[in-house]
């Protein structure tokens, strides 16, 4: 088997592979002597047909395969002696195409190899860890919410006139060109007008009605309603008002604390700081590693396979244009070129991808089948009653499981640096951490 470099131009790699007649028989009649034990055939006994015979019978069949395992094993045989990584899938293409059986095979191997990584000294880099206390003002407003959301509702008393944000309970039945339609009615249905929560028009025609009114309300369900046969359609629903109720705020007290799981409003009043300061804790990493990868882009340089700024700068453009395009939602668009910023863009994203893989893997930085499968979950709640087909599909999908595990690892390989980093601390208001998040919204919006 002969091994022939044709290009070495950068990155890009090209080379003639040619495997002899001679080495194919050889693969082939191992293939036989493997098989032999276990053949059968008519007037010989299990494992004692004469090789011609095998061969004779099964060889051109065999012969496909040890071309292609050949092949294989000259790549493989490369890849481990020259060290090179290919930056995608190779191309392999047999270039003597009038081949006939008792030829040499030859193979025309390219790609473009991954770069050696320069080594760099972690310590050096500096980074400022922001960190926010959450202030009791904070912790005062999240239990308030909690206290709003936890409101009861009373009476408003005889003759009382419906306002926004009071609860009306009511029946009421729908129809359209006066048939009534399956799921247009209810009883004893309390409806917190302003809430929204039925169609546009319906709430704001019961501003104003007392408990006993009975009133026809007309509306017109919105052209992309969900249920097909009413999208569209003109309705109106006869209303009867039972009762008229005033929100009732609930105490921010022991028994709200309780409500909410814990033991007593101190209790709860911790809950909420560690909450709110892990919120914040995780907004401050957010920026920290800005900065990382800010640092990193200028500190390291190496060449980049072209390949795989093409693929991601085609990515960016595409996943550009639909954003500013939504209503497309196929594919059988015009071709859309990348412009100076998206490969800008792109090439920073492989510098830094293809940098903190190789940190990753000198360092032994693994993600585990725990922080897999707690992936998993996190994903599978997105399809609720559908999470056993989705674990399925993820643990047939191996793409899939690629695309869970990425961030995963590059969030490790990032925290591994933080270690080695000069880091220092800096305490800051919530106002100021927020002013930091908004820039990174801006440069990745700009980006």
């Amino acid at each position: 088997m002969q091994v022939t470099e044709t290009l070495n131009d950068g990155l890009k790699r090209g080379y003639q592979i040619t495997v002899t007649a001679g080495e194919l028989d050889a693969k082939v009649d191992e293939k036989l002597a493997e098989a032999q034990p276990e053949v059968e055939m008519k007037g010989f006994r299990k494992g004692k047909v004469p090789m011609a015979l095998l061969k004779k019978q099964f060889g051109q069949r065999l012969l496909g395969e040890a071309m292609q395992e050949a092949v294989d094993g000259a790549m493989n045989e490369h890849f481990e002696k020259t060290g090179d990584r290919p930056a995608m899938q190779p191309s392999v293409k047999m270039t003597n195409e009038d081949w006939k059986e008792g030829d040499d095979v030859e193979v025309e191997l390219s790609y473009e190899a991954l770069p050696e990584i320069p080594d760099f000294d972690a310590s050096e880099l500096k980074l400022e860890k922001l960190v926010v206390k959450a202030e009791d003002s904070a912790v005062d407003e999240a239990l308030q919410s909690l206290a709003d959301n936890a409101q009861s509702f009373e009476d408003k008393g005889e003759g009382a006139e419906a306002e926004d944000g009071d609860q009306v309970v009511i029946d009421f039945t729908g129809s359209i060109d006066g048939e009534e339609f399956e799921g247009g009615a209810a009883e004893d249905y309390p409806l917190v007008l302003g809430s929204g929560s039925f169609i546009p028009g319906f709430e704001e025609q019961l501003k104003g009605v007392t408990a006993g009114d009975e009133k026809d309300v007309n509306v017109s369900f919105p052209e992309e309603y969900g249920a097909e046969h009413l999208a569209g359609k003109d309705a109106v629903f006869a209303v009867k008002v039972k009762e008229v109720k005033k929100p009732k705020p609930a105490e921010v007290d022991d028994e709200l604390a309780k409500r909410y799981g814990a033991d007593d409003l101190d209790a709860l009043k911790a809950q909420i700081r560690e909450r709110l300061e892990s919120e914040y804790a995780g907004a401050a990493r957010s920026v920290m590693k800005r900065q990382l990868l800010d640092q990193l882009d200028e500190k390291v340089s190496f060449d980049l396979p072209p390949s795989l700024v093409d693929a991601e700068a085609n990515q960016i453009a595409h996943q550009l244009w639909h954003e500013e395009n939504p209503d497309v939602q196929g594919h059988d668009h015009e071709k859309i070129e990348p412009t100076d910023e998206h490969r800008k863009l792109a090439e920073r994203r492989v510098r830094l991808g293809l940098l903190l893989a190789e940190l990753g893997q000198k360092n032994d930085v693994k993600v585990t089948d725990a922080e897999m499968t707690q992936a998993v979950m996190n994903q599978a709640r997105q399809y609720p009653g559908q999470e056993r087909q989705f674990f399925e599909f993820v643990q047939q999908n191996p793409q899939m499981r690629q695309q869970l595990q990425a961030p995963i690892f590059e969030d490790k390989v990032v925290d591994y640096v933080f270690e080695q980093a000069d880091v220092s601390e800096k305490e800051v208001s919530k106002e100021e951490l927020q002013k930091e998040v908004e820039k990174l919204e801006e440069d990745d919006a700009a980006a």
